[in-house]
């Protein structure tokens, strides 16, 4: 009777054990902190690693002259563009897009001040169009004004 009840004890703690981690209400942040590396960094780590490691593979012996050159002049090509990833990343700061990103965001502001893109949906528009091709609603360059669904910096007139 005792083993029974030693085991019960047993499995409901494994059970608890395990389902700990959901009923402490705990959750894996989506964002990152400032003390985790990006992915530039890590690739950078990880071609430093593998770098150490064929060092010390033909240190002892491991790897021939051949492969040893080989393999260093890959990795230490790859810790290059690791870290010129991770330097391009430190000078766009940390809220700094990326080039094609940073394109993107100027076409929709230049298709919003010529009145191509619609205020409502964010759709792009033809240059001659009066009303968008998405959701209908009118364009502010052929309605001389801003759209009554809203602008983008908030609702239109009520």
């Amino acid at each position: 009777m005792s083993v029974i009840v030693g085991a019960v004890l047993l499995v409901v703690a494994v059970i608890l054990f395990i389902l700990q981690p959901m009923l402490s209400g705990r959750r894996a942040s989506l964002h990152r902190e400032m003390d985790e590396p990006t992915e530039a960094e890590s690739r950078w780590r990880v071609a430093l690693l593998a770098l150490r490691d064929v060092e010390y593979d033909h240190a002892t012996g491991k790897l021939d002259e051949a492969d040893y050159h080989a393999l260093r002049r890959e990795l230490a090509a790859e810790a290059l563009t690791a870290l010129e990833r991770v330097d391009s990343e430190a000078t766009a700061g940390p809220g700094g897009a990326p080039p094609a990103l940073e394109d993107e965001i100027a076409r929709l502001r230049s298709g919003l001040r010529s009145g191509t893109t619609c205020a409502s949906c964010g759709s792009g528009n033809d240059g001659g169009s009066s009303f968008c091709a998405y959701c209908g609603a009118p364009l502010r360059a052929a309605a001389g004004g801003p759209s009554p669904h809203g602008s983008p910096s908030g609702p239109g007139p009520a």
